[in-house]
């Protein structure tokens, strides 16, 4: 388990896992969709296009959102933290406790809630605009890179294995080998199981790709 303390990584062992696994999805929705018997180079090399394409998409759209979610997330801080500053004791120990995670804020006594409030207190006022960060960016970059170059894993074995079947059973392959080494991952940041974390990546990675494909995805 890693230890605690705050990470220099843009991204978490989490974060990174759900984004690979997000890309491996809409990646094998379209490896997984060709037609194996009538397999044509035109065909893969289009379907190619077209994954590399909807990657691309979504890996603006994933970053774009999460930009939006910190302006958000900073914008609610600022308010709780004005309201604190402003609001009477025991109004602006309620606010304090709430922000608290539940496990944390049902152990912290009244008098260290006060205590916190005073320090709030005096600290300056935030009255500056709410910005993006040099770090926001770069995460916001690092979502994208990690959604979109996830599709070259799988798409590899096409361009350089011309026997169409065997080209998607090593795709296949790539992609569940990176599901559970991402499971492994995560498992290795929350102290779980390595095996069965990497194991559950798998199966819960090939139970969306599969309800993607049945939904129209």
């Amino acid at each position: 388990m890693a230890p605690p303390g705050k990470s220099k990584r843009l991204l978490t062992p989490t974060e990174r896992a759900a984004e690979i696994l997000f890309g491996l999805i809409m990646a094998l929705t379209f490896t997984c969709s060709i037609s194996i018997a009538n397999a044509r180079h035109l065909e893969i090399r289009q379907l190619l296009i077209g994954a590399v394409g909807c990657n691309l998409a979504w890996g603006i759209v994933d970053a774009i959102m999460y930009l939006i979610g910190v302006l958000a997330q900073k914008s609610r801080n600022k308010t709780i933290f004005d309201l604190i500053q402003r609001a009477e004791k025991d109004r602006a120990s309620k606010y304090i406790a709430d922000t608290l995670p539940p496990i944390v804020s049902a152990v912290i006594l009244p008098e260290e809630l006060d205590r916190i409030r005073i320090e709030l207190t005096h600290l300056p006022d935030t009255n500056g605009h709410i910005h993006l960060t040099v770090r926001d960016i770069l995460k916001a970059v690092a979502i994208f890179l990690l959604v979109f170059l996830s599709t070259f894993s799988v798409a590899i074995p096409f361009l350089f294995i011309h026997n169409p079947i065997l080209a998607l059973r090593v795709s296949n392959l790539v992609a569940i080998i990176m599901m559970f080494l991402c499971g492994w991952s995560v498992a290795r940041y929350v102290g779980f199981s390595k095996w069965l974390m990497g194991i559950a990546m798998v199966v819960i990675g090939l139970f969306l790709v599969f309800v993607t494909i049945a939904l129209g995805g």
